[in-house]
Formats: C-alpha cells, sequence, structure tokens
C-alpha cells in the first residue's frame, strides 16, 4: 500500500512497505528538468545532477562514493526533460546512513569551482560521446526538429556554448528557482521503518527557500513536421522518424502503449518481424513513445547498410499505412495486452523499481493508481480506439531525421 504525507512546507512523501525483501530504495526527485531551462541555461539540470556528487561541507566526492560502497549500496542519478532524480538502493539495516548522505549532497553541496570546471569538460565528453552514437544523436536532433521553439526540443545534455559558461553562481541560481519544497519528492520503497520517515521528515520538513520567483509562462508545445539530414562518414543509415504523441494525462496511454507494442515495441511487432525477421534490412528497429505534461511523441527508429535505406524507409511507410487503412488484429491487441501487463507486473518486483514508480507518479501526476487499477485499465484497451488513436497519430505529416554516408543524403528522398 502506498502511503503519501505532505510535510508542512510542502515537500511530499510517497513510501511502499515491502517487508518481503531485504532492501530499501530512497529516492530525491525534484520537478526540474530540460524544460525548465532558459535558453542560455540549456544543461544546467542535468549538469547539477553531475555536481550533487562532487563534494559537500563535510563530504569530498571520493568520501561519498567510499561511504557508498562500505554500506554496500548503489547509488546513481538521472535528468530528464521534466525530472531529476538521485537516489540510493541498500540494505535495509543501512537505510539512515545512506539517506543521510544523500541529505548531505542535496543541501550542503559546495559547487566548488575547480570541481565544475572538471565535470564541464565530463558532460562536454558525454555530448560528444552522443555525438559519435548515431542512433542516439538521430534522436536527439528529431526532437529539435518536432519542437523546436520549445525547451521540450532541447537535449538533456544541453549545448557545448551554454556549459562553457555554468559557475557555481549559474548553479546557484537555476536551484533556487527549481529546487523549492513544492517542487520535491521524497520516494522510499522496501523493508524499512518508520524511523526512517520520521528522519526523512525532520530534515526535509523544515527546508525553506527563498521568494519564489516568477517562472515564464511556456506555450504548449507545438509539434512541426519536416525533414533532418546530417551527412557523416558512417557504415550504416540511420532514419528516425517522429508523430505527434499524447501528455501524461491524455486517458488514451494505454492505447498508444497498446499501439507502440503492435508497431514495433515487440518481438512479434509488425515492424520488427517484416523489416528483420522477413526482409533482414536492419539489425535494429522499433518504435517508442514519449509523454510529457504537456505533449508527446511517438518515434520509429530503423539503423541499416546504406545501399538498404531506401527499402527500410519505404517498408516503414508500408506498414505505417497497412495500420491506418486496415488495422490492427485481435490477436495482436490481446498479445500486447498481456506482454504490457507482463512487464508492468514483473517490473514492480523489486524496490527500486516500486521507488521510481511511485516517484514518478508524485511528482508528474499527482496520483496513484494501484496495481490492480493499472492491469484493468490495460485490459479495457479495444480494437476500435487504439485504430482510431493509429489512425489520428499517423495522419500527421512526420518529422524525419537522418544522418548517413553522402550517397544516401543526396540520392534518396525523405
Amino acid at each position: 500500500m502506498i502511503q503519501r504525507q505532505i510535510c508542512g512546507n510542502g515537500v511530499r512523501i510517497v513510501h511502499e512497505k515491502m517487508p518481503y525483501v531485504r532492501s530499501v530504495a530512497i529516492g530525491i526527485w525534484i520537478e526540474a528538468g530540460s524544460s525548465n531551462e532558459q535558453e542560455s541555461e540549456s544543461g544546467i539540470a542535468h549538469f547539477i545532477e553531475h555536481m550533487l556528487f562532487k563534494g559537500t561541507k563535510t563530504r569530498s566526492a571520493r568520501t561519498i562514493a567510499e561511504e557508498f560502497d562500505r554500506i554496500g549500496g548503489d547509488m546513481n542519478a538521472f535528468t530528464s526533460k521534466e525530472t531529476t532524480c538521485f537516489y540510493a538502493t541498500v540494505l535495509n539495516n543501512h537505510a539512515q546512513k545512506a539517506f543521510t548522505i544523500l541529505g548531505d549532497m542535496f543541501f550542503n553541496s559546495v559547487f566548488d569551482e575547480e570541481e565544475i570546471s572538471k565535470e564541464r569538460s565530463v558532460v562536454l565528453d558525454e555530448i560528444a560521446s552522443v555525438e559519435d552514437t548515431p542512433d542516439d544523436d538521430v534522436e536527439e536532433r528529431l526532437w529539435a526538429l518536432m519542437y523546436p521553439r520549445h525547451p521540450i526540443g532541447r537535449p538533456v545534455l544541453g549545448k557545448e556554448e551554454t556549459i562553457e559558461t555554468f559557475t557555481k553562481e549559474t548553479i546557484r541560481t537555476f536551484m533556487n528557482r527549481m529546487y523549492r519544497p513544492e517542487n520535491i519528492v521524497i520516494s522510499i520503497a522496501g523493508n524499512y521503518d518508520d524511523d526512517l520517515i520520521r528522519l526523512i521528515e525532520e530534515v526535509f520538513g523544515s527546508f525553506k527557500s527563498g521568494e519564489k520567483e516568477k517562472e515564464p509562462i511556456l506555450e504548449i508545445p507545438e509539434f512541426h513536421p519536416g525533414v533532418s539530414i546530417k551527412e557523416k562518414d558512417i557504415e550504416q543509415a540511420h532514419v528516425c522518424i517522429g508523430f505527434p504523441g499524447l501528455a501524461l494525462q491524455d486517458k488514451r496511454l494505454y492505447d498508444m502503449a497498446v499501439l507502440d507494442s503492435v508497431l514495433g515495441g515487440a518481438m512479434s511487432s509488425r515492424l520488427f518481424q517484416e523489416i528483420r525477421e522477413e526482409r533482414g534490412l536492419a539489425y535494429s528497429v522499433y518504435s517508442s513513445y514519449s509523454s510529457y505534461k504537456s505533449s508527446g511523441a511517438f518515434v520509429i527508429y530503423g539503423g541499416t547498410a546504406p545501399e538498404k535505406t531506401e527499402e527500410l524507409y519505404g517498408t516503414i511507410n508500408a506498414i505505417i499505412d497497412s495500420v491506418q487503412k486496415k488495422g490492427l488484429t485481435k490477436n495482436e491487441i490481446y498479445n500486447a495486452k498481456e506482454q504490457l501487463k507482463g512487464g508492468f507486473l514483473l517490473g514492480l518486483e523489486s524496490s527500486e523499481s516500486r521507488m521510481h514508480r511511485n516517484g514518478s507518479n508524485e511528482l508528474t501526476l499527482n496520483k496513484h493508481q494501484t496495481i490492480d487499477e493499472v492491469v484493468s485499465l490495460i485490459d479495457q484497451v479495444n480494437l476500435v480506439e487504439t485504430h482510431q488513436l493509429a489512425v489520428e497519430v499517423f495522419n500527421n505529416k512526420p518529422a524525419i531525421s537522418v544522418i548517413a554516408p553522402e550517397a544516401v543524403c543526396k540520392h534518396i528522398k525523405f
């Protein structure tokens, strides 16, 4: 059972007991991602995530790492377009120690200028690694194409020209604006006791922030179709096709999940079976969907040998056309629903996965559905409504991102 409480200052605590495990997962979630950045701050949310591991008033970066190693803990973090989370999973007898370190990182990081300089180089290398990985780069370029005039289209990692400007003052400015009690959720799952919850209330319940700044009002992202082509001397051609998706609060999200599974999200999907198994056109081909507070995207990716690019692209379009005109089958819908239920239920067997689910739901949706409610919603997905959604999505003119050798870029019309 998920329990939820709100501290007097607005910090939310969600916790779920799992008495049959020996672990506890603790996550500090902040409603601050790349979509909350001003253009001059691009990449700052992700940069702060890195810097929180680089030393506090009483712990160096090495000390933080050694203390977690000493208790056999796993510590990590991530930044997305709308959230930042840093978390730890430990044996239950080390839960208070793990939280104490996480709390120290949150409240007492010093953001030393020398560490900022070193981490700037690390993040720039991370950006370079994306650019050196075409299947990542092609999707980053797709988002920039789909939402060119909105922060949601910017890369989470940021850009070299903005990262070069980051200072301790830049970090503090963003944190003062976004790292506020009302934007924070502490999520705990596993075999914990009430003393841990009391400690969290004591530490985060007394957190005060300065006067709230007025945030710029962002318009709902407007999807833009088009084509982005990057010539690169590589062995494969990478094609990424994007369509408008659904926002997080849309009641048809489970229809979208089923559509994704049928089209390219599973091994039995149409894209995988036709393009990889039947035609041997690609090692990697799939679909995926992303949903955020005000928008989303449905994306199809395929990577193939340059001489097969035209056939790959044509086959993807033929499959999309078939889904629109002929619809889906009852068997496909059934299989997709069972696959979704299996993935959902199996994914809840660890304390860390439950911590992630509860923290994300509280921060982005401000509500929690029981396991039975989610399974019921998946079961309610039907053939007619899923086909209607497919027609709605694929009737839009797509955005297309391509990274390929010169011969492909010059001779194939996308």
